[in-house]
Order: structure tokens, then C-alpha cells, then sequence
């Protein structure tokens, strides 16, 4: 059986991503979920009904600025950009990801020592 991720989960992780990178430098929403795209491989799609409301949810909280732009194309768009709260929301953030995932994949690679290979037989 397999389980979908928690909406929390996912909220939380659309978040770090968003606030990474614009870390790097101000974007509109499709060069966001391009940047994640690519910078993913791939792997990585972000819908326009994940991405807006987790923009808007990270603007109202403070941790992004926007301001409207024209991009590449002269195309009117709005512009993030991330402010001093959302740096450091996303040191934080970073830091217990990074603690979260290192303790998931001790769990995966516990789970796939000789015992758990031969119980599978």
C-alpha cells in the first residue's frame, strides 16, 4: 500500500525550495518553477496551484517582498524577492531538513542491511 505525502510535508518543502531559490536572486512565479525544475532534474514539477498560494502564504508572512516587473519576454509580471526574515527562516529551515533527511536515510539504510534482505527471500 502506498501513502501520499502529508499536505504539510509538501507545504513545508515548496516553502524551503521557494525561499532557496530566490535566495539567489529576485524571479516571478514561472522562473520559480522552472529554477526547481531544473535545478531538480527533472524531477521536480510545481504546479501553478501549489505555487501561487504558497507564494501568496510566504508574502503575507513576511518572508518574501514583491514588486511587479516586466521580464525577458516584456511580459508584466510580479517579481519575488526574499527578505531578511525569510533568510533566516531558510537557514533554519535548511538546518532541520537537513537533520530530517540524514535521520530518514539512517532509517533506509538500517532497513536494507543483510536482515532485512533476507527476510524479503
Amino acid at each position: 500500500m502506498s501513502h501520499s505525502p502529508t499536505p504539510e510535508l509538501l507545504q513545508g518543502t515548496l516553502d524551503v525550495m521557494i525561499l532557496s531559490v530566490l535566495a539567489s536572486r529576485p524571479l516571478h512565479g514561472y522562473g520559480i518553477a522552472r529554477a526547481i525544475e531544473r535545478t531538480s532534474g527533472g524531477e521536480l514539477t510545481i504546479e501553478e496551484g501549489s505555487l501561487y498560494p504558497a507564494l501568496h502564504r510566504l508574502s503575507k508572512r513576511g518572508d518574501l517582498d514583491a514588486h511587479w516587473g516586466e521580464t525577458e519576454t516584456g511580459r508584466r509580471a510580479r517579481f519575488y524577492t526574499i527578505s531578511l526574515q525569510g533568510q533566516r527562516r531558510l537557514t533554519e529551515q535548511v538546518s532541520l531538513w537537513r537533520r530530517i533527511s540524514g535521520a530518514v536515510s539512517s532509517v533506509l539504510a538500517a532497513g536494507t542491511g543483510p536482515a532485512a534482505q533476507t527476510e524479503g527471500r
